[in-house]
């Protein structure tokens, strides 16, 4: 983060504009919008400043004295006179006064951003003065998204906040009150211009916060939401991941999850790490399970965060169930697993007529630790790893997650069990990820590779024909790429608002 954004109330405060051009006259009227209580300082003014001078303008037509900036909260300089402006700000800094010099970014101690406003909504878009077009575009963008009637909503909910406190005793309830109302028929009602409904939407809600509290006061049970996080890049995320990520009051999180995804997260949460890798587990699965059960049982909504999709190897059935029998409302949000994620970001198609008819899905861990590093070959009723004659079948894909550490096991059961040695194979690290590998080459050389390339965390295998495909349709970070053009997409999106409204 470059720069800290912050919301001032300068309504009736003192500020200085040191420049009476039309980039003066644009702070102006920015500042005037906010409330504040403007002086100018200028030996020439526009007409346009002139015209705007009154109770809330004051200009005074002189040279700029070290005196100005006395009793000012905040001083911005519109001039091009470079001398001028270093002398404004070093007085400012003596003086511990926020500056602003205009198209000067290295002398400013807070900048202008492009805003969107919604009174009392209000989204500031800022480059921190690197790039103010382009925030400006991105605002241009914004404007389509953002409904006229955000604002209203946003003003008859604050005229209602007083007695929502009064009706529901805890922040943490208030708070999924709020939450309900604003992605619920309320806003449907304020998309269509029904006020009188937005009030009706409101009271309903109220009564049926009410009832749940009372409930809860005796069960004071929450929710627990099992969230694939998909497979490490935040643009894979799903709209109700990243919904359920934002509401949450507390995130548990694995370490498959990247920063970038926390980062998305509800800033104010909990957050509780479990994360695994092999032979150091933060806590036992046993210990999750349990672990949701707690939450919940508090109150709390809890977002369990997963890597790839809760029900693809991510444990989320086991859970699931010990949710089930504690009584605990759950809900799974599905989530991009790596094997889909690795075949797309690689070239590598899991099914292709002519080269896989089907695709296995299989892991390297299982319950007791054993998995595929156990089997040595015996039959699955003599203990739990794979049926290596039904993954070593021809004209099929196999996909194996979390089986690098295991790699000379798959190799050798695998070629034992009638795959040719000289199947393609590729181990995907990272994938999706900008730091992604891939090390592409044959199922005899398997360990060897993932040795020599010292392969990491997170890894998949995929072992087929298909493999042989990475070396035609692999395009490495995106070049030649297809994409929608900007206005399209915002088109788009603009119509399904319309449409959801």
């Amino acid at each position: 983060m470059d720069s800290l954004p912050l919301v001032f109330n300068l309504k009736n405060k003192p500020v200085l504009v040191v420049g009476g051009g039309d980039v003066a006259l644009r702070k102006v009227q920015t500042l005037m919008k906010a409330g504040a209580k403007v002086t100018l300082v200028a030996t020439e003014v526009n007409e346009q400043l002139m015209f705007l001078a009154g109770s809330q303008l004051q200009i005074i037509k002189s040279e700029y004295q070290p005196w100005h900036i006395e009793g000012q909260r905040l001083v911005i300089a519109a001039t091009d006179d470079m001398e001028l402006n270093q002398q404004i700000h070093q007085a400012c800094e003596s003086a511990d006064i926020w500056m602003n010099v205009v198209d000067q970014p290295e002398l400013c101690e807070f900048t202008f951003p492009s805003i969107i406003d919604r009174s009392p909504l209000m989204i500031a878009i800022s480059t921190s003065g690197k790039a103010p077009v382009l925030g400006r575009l991105w605002k241009e963008k914004l404007e389509k998204l953002i409904p006229s009637w955000t604002g209203k909503l946003a003003q008859v909910a604050g005229d209602f906040r007083a007695e929502v406190k009064e009706k529901i005793s805890s922040f943490q309830a208030r708070r999924h009150f709020w939450e309900r109302v604003f992605r619920g028929k309320t806003s449907q009602s304020a998309a269509i211009g029904d006020w009188q409904q937005v009030e009706q939407d409101l009271q309903n809600e109220l009564a049926i916060s009410q009832s749940s509290q009372t409930q809860e006061s005796t069960t004071n049970v929450g929710q627990v939401y099992l969230v694939g996080g998909g497979p490490g890049d935040p643009n894979l995320l799903t709209i109700k991941a990243l919904q359920t990520m934002q509401m949450a009051d507390v995130i548990v999180y694995d370490y498959l999850i990247s920063d970038e995804i926390i980062e998305l997260c509800r800033k104010d949460a909990d957050f509780i790490s479990v994360g695994k890798k092999a032979g150091n587990h933060t806590l036992p699965q046993d210990q999750i399970n349990q672990l949701l059960v707690d939450l919940a049982k508090e109150g709390k909504v809890v977002c369990r965060l997963k890597g790839g999709d809760p029900y693809i190897f991510g444990r989320g059935g086991e859970e699931a169930q010990l949710l089930v029998k504690n009584d605990v409302p759950y809900q799974v949000v599905p989530g991009i697993t790596a094997a889909a994620a690795c075949s797309a970001t690689t070239g590598i198609p899991l099914t292709h007529r002519d080269f896989a008819q089907s695709v296995q899905f299989v892991t390297g861990h299982c319950k007791n630790a054993d998995a595929v590093a156990a089997a040595n070959g015996k039959s699955p009723s003599e203990n739990t790893g794979p049926n290596w004659q039904a993954l070593a079948t021809s004209n099929q894909t196999l996909v194996v997650y979390m089986g690098v550490i295991r790699s000379s096991i798959i190799r050798e059961n695998l070629i034992k069990h009638g795959r040719a040695a000289e199947t393609p194979i590729a181990i995907v690290e990272k994938g999706s990820r900008p730091d992604q590998r891939v090390i592409t080459g044959t199922l005899a050389e398997l360990d060897t590779l993932a040795k020599a390339h010292k392969i990491g965390s997170p890894a998949l295998i995929i072992i087929g024909e298909v493999v042989e495909l990475h070396k035609e349709l692999y395009v490495p970070n995106g070049k030649n790429v297809i994409t929608l053009d900007a206005s399209a997409i915002d088109t788009t999106v603009t119509e399904g608002l319309n449409q959801a409204a």
